[in-house]
């Protein structure tokens, strides 16, 4: 029996040292420069440059790294650029279970950065909406770093799905509303004209549920993954991977998709 497990022991080591062997050299990171370039690819028409410490993004100088030590919450309420990207968009085999405690990524947004891409005001942002048709009525999107044609893009791949799945995306739940976002006094990505929000029927979200802040006791979700894949493969990241959960949401972030897709072909690193 002992030469038995100790068999099964020899075995189980040598599965292991191929497995760690198969996995890239630099999975467990992605670094911060890498991040940032993959920002800097997603959103081509900024022109957003880097020195040092910051980034200029139309004319505003942003801060990338303030070197504080931040609560989840922290970085929600005053989130540098470093603290936006901090946290990985899973996809494909690293889309695996339910979000963790506060794990949200996306969910972490530096206002200015999106002030400087989409439009600093109410009225500067109604400025650049163009009108989409979404089967069969038409929504209003921002038409500035590609949106409006990615959520084109979006609308011919969902017409291709079978009939059944049409209740949930037909009717919307919104798209340009300039707004804060509920309980807090951060704008909404809705305000910028640049996420949309499905049938709100079918969907779930984190204080329906009776969540807190740090705290969402149950996750829920009604929302088919072949339309989450639909929109992440057009570059808009799904609030139904965040731990504070809001199904029906979707927002564009090509530039967390993007590094998502490096974290997949690296094995996965969480941070």
């Amino acid at each position: 029996m002992l030469t038995l497990r100790l068999s099964v022991s020899a075995f189980a080591t040598a599965i292991s040292a191929i497995y760690l062997a198969s996995v890239p050299a630099h999975s467990a990171d992605i670094s911060l420069d890498e991040r940032l370039d993959a920002l800097v690819r997603a959103f081509p028409s900024a022109n957003i440059t880097r020195s040092g410490n910051t980034l200029q993004v139309a004319g505003r100088t942003i801060t990338i790294d303030d070197a504080g030590q931040k609560s989840h919450q922290a970085k929600l309420k005053s989130a540098d650029i470093e603290d936006m990207l901090s946290q990985i968009y899973p996809l494909g085999a690293c889309a695996v279970g339910k979000p963790t405690r506060n794990e949200d990524p996306g969910r972490i947004r530096n206002e200015i950065f999106l002030r400087a891409i989409f439009g600093n005001s109410r009225a500067e942002v109604r400025k650049s909406l163009v009108e989409i048709s979404w089967f069969g009525g038409r929504i209003p999107v921002t038409g500035k770093a590609g949106v409006d044609k990615a959520l084109i893009r979006v609308r011919d791949d969902l017409a291709k799905l079978p009939r059944r799945f049409r209740k949930y995306f037909v009717k919307t739940g919104g798209v340009f509303n300039w707004r804060p976002i509920a309980g807090t006094k951060r704008l909404s990505v809705h305000s910028f004209g640049a996420a949309i929000d499905i049938n709100t029927k079918y969907t779930d979200y984190w204080r329906w549920a009776g969540g807190k802040p740090g705290n969402v006791p149950r996750y829920r979700n009604k929302v088919p993954l072949e339309i989450v894949r639909i929109f992440e493969r057009h570059g808009f990241i799904w609030g139904g991977k965040w731990y504070h959960f809001d199904t029906m949401h979707f927002e564009y972030r090509p530039d967390l998709i993007a590094i998502g897709r490096l974290a997949e072909r690296r094995g996965c690193p969480k941070t």
